[in-house]
């Protein structure tokens, strides 16, 4: 005798969604110059540097963001380029898990730094670092992230981390 298959009870799409785990996001774009420095940009609203980028907003893909953060930063129209890195971050300093993208901005030198339009004060400067010097100005984090994201645009790949260590 064969038993009649149990029947699976399904939650409504609204309870289902809420079950679900949020993670923030956020996305940059990784400038080189032709000596392999990375370019950094400085914010007025803390003490570390970072690269252009900043949080995805909601309904917002995180190529979009990226696009959308270096005209309001830098005032480059530019679409992102090449995926060179995902990591997953794990809570930290009170907020919750997250992914941040690294996309490839190509190569940017000295020359163009005067052309970067920093309107709405939001960045105070800009310039080259190579990761050694990064390191002293930017967050371990995202130094170490940055370290895999030359790697991953010199083997074009992209890089997989956690907390900004590469493991794939």
């Amino acid at each position: 005798m064969t038993e009649s298959p149990r029947k699976v009870e399904v939650l409504p799409i609204e309870q289902y969604v809420a079950t679900l785990a949020r993670k923030r996001m956020a996305a940059g774009v990784l400038f080189r110059d032709h000596e392999d420095r990375v370019l950094l940009v400085e914010p007025s609203y803390k003490p570390t540097w970072e690269i252009p980028g900043g949080a995805v907003d909601a309904d917002e893909s995180p190529w979009v963001a990226a696009s959308r953060e270096l005209a309001e930063e830098l005032g480059l129209d530019r679409p992102a380029g090449r995926l060179l890195v995902v990591d997953y971050v794990r809570p930290q300093d009170g907020r919750p898990e997250g992914v941040v993208f690294i996309f490839d901005g190509g190569h940017l030198e000295e020359a163009d730094l005067p052309n970067l339009v920093f309107a709405d004060g939001e960045i105070l400067s800009a310039g080259f670092h190579t990761i050694g010097q990064a390191r002293a100005k930017v967050k371990p984090l995202l130094a170490n992230r940055l370290a895999a994201a030359v790697e991953a645009a010199h083997q074009d790949v992209t890089a997989l981390c956690e907390d900004g260590v590469r493991v794939a």
